[in-house]
């Protein structure tokens, strides 16, 4: 059994899907319309890193209620081309610009809510910062557990530092390659998975069978990603700085009480350096998100009242 098999036959991710070309790149976008046909809201979900469609589409399920849902690949996740193909680097800047391409493409003078997730908030925030005239169509900006600045990692220093050098240097061509060849594969990952903290604290609450499902579904997460985007762009925001140049919109924050990388605090200070207000909540899960095999009613846990009264309106 795998994510996708958990969701009910009715609501298959797959009768969403469709072919993406975007800049010489290919990949997929899911385009899921509102289960509520009152409610005009279009919305579009941006996802974060070690993602596919498919994860997030129980959180997509719940974001059916408020409107039509639109949520493309990203070069390089996904299965997605990566920006290598068209001699690119997979930089935020690039991926800001390949959004806007996209919301261009998708939304042309429509209004549009975005929804990004950890990275995915990242690259959202840095698109309507080099486009306001997209940020001017903007009606509403959700973040799930994204984050501002390097400072929001709960990392010291020193550690931040030797992490940024040794991804820059996993980001490279050749070790990128052996890494996905020798490191990336079931054995190394489950053991390694099992090793970490937030890794242990998921496997702790599961059932051998369920813990199996997730750590099969891990390893397929990490094939399917291109490994040198992944560390390339882990390097960029272990320096990103995204507060300086300001948005004139409000923000809805999740944050997790027991995320492992960020501190909520700073987060918030730093949201509101760049947006013009931040209205803060804070969810219980065990680790930055959910298991990879969460369906609707546990991603749920997302979309705190706050931000379904927002996402009603």
């Amino acid at each position: 059994m795998n994510a996708t098999k958990r969701q009910s036959p009715a609501s298959d991710p797959a009768d969403f899907i469709a072919p993406l070309n975007m800049n010489g790149m290919n990949g997929r976008m899911l385009m899921a319309p509102t289960v509520r046909k009152q409610r005009k809201r279009e919305i579009l979900l941006v996802y974060g890193h070690h993602a596919r469609l498919e994860r997030w589409w129980g959180l997509v399920e719940n974001l059916r209620e408020y409107g039509n849902v639109t949520m493309p690949d990203l070069p390089g996740f996904g299965g997605m081309d990566s920006f290598h193909k068209i001699g690119q680097q997979p930089t935020i800047d690039n991926f800001a610009d390949y959004l806007a391409a996209f919301i261009r493409l998708r939304f042309k003078r429509r209004r549009f809510t975005i929804v990004g997730i950890s990275f995915g908030f990242v690259v959202a925030t840095r698109m309507l910062q080099r486009y306001p005239e997209l940020a001017k169509k903007v009606d509403l900006v959700a973040s799930i557990v994204g984050f501002m600045h390097y400072d929001d990692f709960h990392f010291k220093p020193r550690t931040r530092k030797l992490f940024s050098v040794a991804t820059r240097v996993f980001g490279t061509r050749p070790v990128s390659f052996a890494i996905r060849y020798v490191g990336l594969n079931g054995p190394v990952i489950r053991t390694i998975y099992a090793k970490l903290p937030a890794g242990e604290r998921r496997l702790s609450s599961m059932d051998p069978i369920e813990a199996r499902e997730m750590l099969d579904y891990d390893v397929m997460l990490w094939q399917t990603n291109d490994v040198a985007t992944h560390w390339r762009t882990t390097a960029e925001f272990l320096q990103i700085d995204n507060c300086a140049v300001p948005i004139d919109l409000p923000v809805w924050h999740v944050g997790s009480i027991k995320d492992h990388y960020f501190d909520n605090a700073k987060v918030e200070q730093h949201l509101l350096v760049t947006y013009k207000e931040c209205h803060m909540a804070l969810i219980e899960t065990k680790a930055h998100t959910p298991s990879v095999l969460a369906d609707k009613a546990e991603l749920g846990i997302l979309l705190p009242s706050k931000l379904r009264r927002a996402l009603s309106k």
